[in-house]
């Protein structure tokens, strides 16, 4: 099973628009290999374009946050909310029909309130000046953890809602 068997890549598209309207992060609807089925973006500050342009920022920070993270959700089953290497927040909600995993949707591009970009870390890991990086990393905005929580039972809400309708037409 595949995520286009419940919703079109259009309406899956509509559930992203809403979790970044509600969050202001970057949303994603990722597949059970962790890729966005998507392909859009919604860039919450000026960092994350920075660290997805380089191979290594997609590599070292993006991707392996979100097999961490999207990994610790299908095992929980529960909605995930953490953070990347690069000290930016990630909400990650896993996506079950029955007892079979289909994917994950969540956002990342935040920060939690009292969190920090690791500019060090993200400055050797793209090969970037780390005064480039702290510069981009003002663009970041906050988000406190009650508000993450929010947002993380917001979207497994939705994605529930959306499971519900699809097993009712099956």
């Amino acid at each position: 099973m595949k995520l286009t068997d419940i919703l079109s890549v259009e309406q899956w598209i509509e559930l992203e628009k809403d979790i970044h309207k509600k969050s202001g992060l970057n949303p994603t609807v990722y597949d059970t290999q962790g890729v966005s089925i998507t392909r859009t973006t919604t860039w919450p500050n000026s960092l994350c374009p920075e660290i997805k342009a380089i191979p290594k920022g997609q590599t070292f920070i993006c991707s392996t946050a979100h097999q961490n993270i999207a990994g610790e959700a299908q095992r929980s089953r529960k909605p995930v909310v953490d953070s990347c290497d690069a000290g930016l927040l990630k909400i990650v909600v896993p996506i079950y029909v029955h007892d079979t995993f289909v994917g994950a949707a969540g956002g990342c591009g935040l920060i939690l309130e009292g969190g920090e970009v690791e500019g060090f870390y993200v400055s050797k890991t793209l090969g970037v000046e780390e005064e480039k990086i702290e510069e981009l990393a003002q663009s970041v905005p906050v988000m406190s953890e009650e508000k993450a929580w929010d947002v993380a039972n917001f979207i497994r809400e939705r994605l529930d809602s959306i499971v519900d309708d699809y097993l009712k037409k099956a």
